[in-house]
């Protein structure tokens, strides 16, 4: 007599979930297709939208009143910050270049360095 092989345990979990998955598909298309099925869930996820939009609103509007600073102005902020620090660094290169110049024209006026020794 033959003995029966069992099967790999992983092609069995993937059978079961291929057909899970074509199940849930065909029942979702079927749900889905029906016109008020569909109608409604457009209202469920616009009304959703819109709720959503009034609570991020009246949050702001609270953070306001207790002066508490919101994420917008903490953004705001900071771009205000990244302007200041690259004006900083423009205003360090210029102050860089502007004490070389001021070095080298010191170094003209002197000339060269007399050999005391000589003297």
């Amino acid at each position: 007599m033959r003995a029966k092989t069992s099967p790999d345990p992983q092609n069995v979990l993937q059978w079961l979930f291929e057909r899970g998955e074509e199940t849930v598909g065909q029942l979702l298309e079927e749900v889905l297709g029906r016109r008020g099925v569909s109608e409604g869930l457009a209202k469920v996820v616009k009304r959703a939208a819109q709720t959503k939009g009034h609570v991020d609103k009246n949050v702001e509007t609270l953070l306001h009143l207790l002066n508490v600073p919101s994420r917008a102005d903490y953004q705001k902020l900071l771009i205000k910050i990244e302007h200041l620090q690259g004006s900083l660094v423009n205003l360090n290169m210029k102050l860089d270049r502007l004490l070389a110049a001021q070095e080298r024209n010191s170094r003209k006026l002197k000339g060269p360095p007399l050999d005391s020794a000589d003297g």
